[in-house]
Parts: C-alpha cells; structure tokens; sequence
C-alpha cells in the first residue's frame, strides 16, 4: 500500500484541468505518467494515442484464450480546482489525514481509476491473468471526450471486448457495496445575449435601453418554476420512469432525507420537482441547473454600467428515453421565445450524451455483485447516479457491451467542489474486489 500511495500521490500533484487551455502541458504530462503506471502493472502494448485533443492512454494483457475480455475504463484529467480559498489543503498538494487522502482528483478519477491499475499489478504479481484485459483511459472526460468518442467510433476493433468495467461512482453508505446501473444523461450549454454594441453609462441611458444581464436572467428563469419543474415545452415527452421493483430497492436503501441535507449537501434545504422522492429526484428525473453567469462589472468598488453581453453556462441531466439533440432543439425554442425584443440570443451545445441503464441480470454485474459482497461482508445493493458517464452510452453504441460501474468513493467525498478526498481503506478493498472479480469470470461466467 506504501507503494501504492507513492504512485497516487504523484499522479494527483499532476494538475490535468482538461478544461483550461494553460492546462495542456499537464494533462499531456498526466497521460505519460499513466502509460507508466500501466508497464508497471505488467499490462503489454502501451502508448498513447494523439493527434486531435488529449491522449488517450491504451494497454492490454490478452493471453488468456477463451476467457472473457474486459476493457477497463477511467480518466486521468480533473475538474479545475477554484474557489481555491475553501480548500483547507492545497488541491494539487496531496494531504494524508487520518484514512483520508485530499487533492483534486483523489475520487474523481484518479483515486478510483488506479483500483483498476493496482489490480492487475497485484495479479501480475502472481502469474498469468485469469481473464483478458484492455485498458483505455482518456484526458477529456472532464471536457467533453470528444478525442474518445470519435476513437471509438473508428477504431471500434480496436477495443473490442466482451464487458466494460470503470471505477468512477460512489458506495451509497461506508461499507456498503454498491453497483451503479443507471447514469442520467447531460446536455451543456452556453447561451450568448446580446443587447447592442456597446457598454452604457447607467445614469444616461438607464431607464431607456436593455441590459443584457437582466435579459438573460429573464430567459434562464423562465425555464424553470419556482417548485423546480421545467417550464420548456415538451421537455419531459420522452422520459422513461424507472421501474416498480426498482423504486421499492430503492426505498428499501438506509437513506435520510434530514441526514442527506445536513451532512452530505449541507444546504439550507432540498428542493425539487413535486411529487417525487429525493432519490428518485437525483436519480431518474431530468433537471436544469446554471452553473455561472458572466457579463458586466464584478470588480472592487462601483462602475455604473448597463452591460450590452452576457453568458449563461447551464446544463439539463436527462432521463433515460430522452434525446439530447431532441432537447437542444426545445431549449433553443424555449430561450428564443422568452427573449424580449431587442435581445438576441445563441445558443451553443457544448456537449452531450445520452443516459444510460444496464441489465442488473447481467452475467457481468451479477458476478461484480457478488465479488464485492464477499470482500465487504455485506450483500451489494443496485443504484443509479444523477451524474453522466458518457463513456458507458458510446460503449453500448459503439461496442455493444454493457458497462459495469463499481463504486468505491463516498458519498462526502466533494466530487467537483473544495476539499475533494478518498477514502483511503476503500481503495484496498477495491483492488481485493476487482482481483475477486476477474478471478470469478476466469473461472466461470
């Protein structure tokens, strides 16, 4: 294990912020060090893939004839690390505190991506492996996947493989082993308002001509009401309802709604569409949230200005049935018609992905259930995420497999916020499990 937070520590220093431009060197240098981490695990034929975004990282150990071959999937970028103020430890500064590791990146996916990592060193270490393994991690998950997406859809023999296996979601309780088998999709947006030419001067013009801030508040409020139902026509035509049997699993889960509030979200209250539970809320309805407004005067002290610009970054999360270039063309309807005149507005699609649910009768989720169930002593429960793994959809799409998401984070680990961590005994038991789960399909699926 000393070995072992060595390597994760150095991995984390790396700040690959996908997103940021300035970022690049980086995640390039991030890509690299994960090549290496792989030679180190015994995996064969490793390189990186360039030439458009950033690298792709490929391995693969296949030597063991008419066993199944699972292609391992994670991500070595991160989301950026502001408001660095509330970060009680540096986010590129590693910190091990009691059983906790905190650095951006530690859960999401740098500290649950090297499970997968570790246990084919640990194996290696033994002999032979008992199944057939491809390796691709990516650098643009936090961006887009853009470089992923259009490999996989050209190169798909290149990955060609029997299951899927990523360690990127969360347990639902401390030691209890969970398998995810359903992600909410996402469509992200930008909308652009525009109001004129120019920045004015609020004591001449105030009163007299728009302001481009106020517009875009307008337009971004409109499609939503005040109880969280969302007002775009047409937007909730297609979503899928999740099952009886799983809305009573579901039920069945230790979950308090105060405890949820208080300790995990730590907010002053929940809110959300009527009429359904928080899980089901969080998990299996779509939403729209903004994320960051800009335009106008946010400096120290005053400047009397009417803002002719301003930008609205948002998202919607989408159940399962949902098209997202079916719910793009709804929203651009929606912003256009809520624009007042002398506003214009345009929208842009950055990315998205559609939402994905998996078979839990699936031979490769049943023996990953039973897996973790051994190693943790308790019996394994099923869940959804309200996040967006688009990588699992394009591996349906393009592969035809199905994706098995493990999940070895907590729930308070502050995935994309401040203060982000891991819990550091998970991880070993995480390598116990996946080494369990490859010894279980090698025997017998």
């Amino acid at each position: 294990m000393e070995d072992f937070l060595d390597d994760l520590i150095a991995w984390l220093r790396i700040p690959s912020i996908s997103a940021l431009p300035e970022h690049a060197n980086d995640v390039h240098a991030a890509a690299v060090f994960t090549a290496g981490l792989f030679r180190k695990a015994g995996l064969e034929n490793v390189g990186l893939i360039e030439g458009e975004g950033h690298p792709l990282v490929v391995g693969d150990w296949l030597h063991a004839p008419g066993k199944p071959t699972i292609l391992c999937y994670g991500h070595y970028d991160v989301q950026p690390a502001e408001p660095l103020h509330l970060w009680n430890t540096p986010p590129f500064e590693p910190t091990v505190l009691g059983d906790n590791l905190y650095a951006r990146g530690a859960a999401d996916d740098k500290g649950l991506a090297i499970i997968l990592i570790k246990a084919v060193e640990r194996l290696r270490q033994q002999g032979p492996l008992p199944v057939n393994l491809r390796f691709l991690f990516e650098g643009e998950e936090e961006s887009g996947g853009d470089h992923v997406s259009n490999y996989l859809r050209t190169h798909p023999e290149a990955l060609a493989c029997d299951a899927a296996l990523i360690c990127d979601t969360e347990m639902f309780a401390p030691e209890l082993p969970t398998l995810c088998v359903g992600l909410r999709g996402i469509l992200y947006a930008e909308l652009e308002v525009q109001t004129g030419e120019t920045d004015l001067h609020s004591g001449v013009y105030g009163g007299a001509v728009p302001n481009a801030i106020e517009a875009a508040a307008r337009i971004v409020s409109s499609l939503k009401d005040l109880h969280g139902r969302i007002l775009i026509p047409g937007f909730y035509d297609d979503v899928a309802a999740p099952t009886a049997e799983e809305l009573a699993s579901w039920a069945r889960l230790p979950f308090d709604a105060g405890a949820f509030q208080r300790e995990e979200a730590r907010v002053h209250a929940l809110t959300g569409e009527p009429g359904f539970g928080v899980l089901e809320r969080s998990w299996a309805r779509p939403t729209f949230e903004i994320h960051g407004i800009r335009g106008g005067f946010t400096g120290p002290g005053a400047k009397t200005v009417i803002p002719c610009e301003a930008t609205v970054k948002f998202s919607c999360r989408l159940a399962p049935g949902q098209d997202p270039v079916r719910v793009g063309e709804l929203l651009n309807a929606a912003i256009e018609a809520a624009a007042l005149p002398g506003v214009r507005t345009q929208l842009k699609i950055l990315h998205s992905a559609k939402a994905s649910v998996v078979d839990p009768a699936n031979p490769y989720v049943r023996k990953a259930a039973l897996a973790m169930t051994e190693v943790f002593g308790r019996e394994t429960v099923l869940t959804r995420s309200g996040g967006s793994i688009p990588i699992v959809g394009l591996f349906a799409e393009t592969l035809g497999v199905p994706s098995v998401l493990t999940g070895f984070g907590l729930p308070d680990d502050n995935l994309h916020a401040p203060n982000e961590k891991v819990y550091l005994p998970n991880i070993e038991r995480g390598i116990e499990a996946i080494v369990r789960y490859w010894q279980s399909l090698g025997e017998a699926l």
